[in-house]
């Protein structure tokens, strides 16, 4: 049974795990601030620090928490230059998908890849130091894909926003 209700209702989930408004708490409290202590959870979701840690270690066994992560300042280390690029296949099969999939995921450059509908096959999220080095990227690291047969970049001029954090 799946049902998405507002934000202090329980949600009912596909692995028919409920998660409830306190579950809910501790998961918007984690994407503020993944470094906090169980014992600063507890205090925000006003339980004791027992039944908060089994908790999380209830929401992270459900796979609700993925991981912990810190997010870095793109800018200030030299790859704040974004661009979205389409990217479409000279043909789609299983198998050129597969092997397109897997070249991907070993490229660093690529912060982002989703497998998309319409005109384009795939989009790419990079984030680069400039256009020099995306113009480079372009011709040696996707140019060397013998499955891509055509590619639409979009360069981003104004970041407007920007979360990881999910609404709940």
């Amino acid at each position: 049974m799946t049902a998405l209700a507002g934000p202090e209702q329980n949600i009912f989930l596909m692995s028919e795990m409920i998660l409830d408004a306190v579950d809910l708490q501790i998961l918007r409290a984690l994407q503020e601030n993944a470094r906090l202590t169980t014992k600063e959870l507890a205090l925000r979701v006003h339980l004791s620090t027992t039944p908060v840690f089994e908790r999380l270690k209830r929401l992270e066994k459900g796979g609700f928490i993925r991981k912990y992560v810190a997010v870095l300042d793109a800018e200030k280390l030299g790859r704040g230059f974004t661009v979205f690029c389409s990217v479409k296949l000279k043909q789609m099969s299983r198998s050129v998908a597969r092997n397109f999939v897997s070249v991907i995921r070993d490229i660093p450059q690529v912060a982002e890849c989703y497998n998309i509908s319409g005109e384009y096959d795939y989009l790419l999220k990079i984030q680069a130091p400039d256009m020099k080095y995306y113009n480079e990227f372009i011709i040696n690291v996707l140019g060397s894909i013998d499955s891509i047969g055509s590619i639409l970049s979009s360069f981003v001029m104004d970041e407007i926003k920007n979360t990881h954090a999910l609404y709940l």
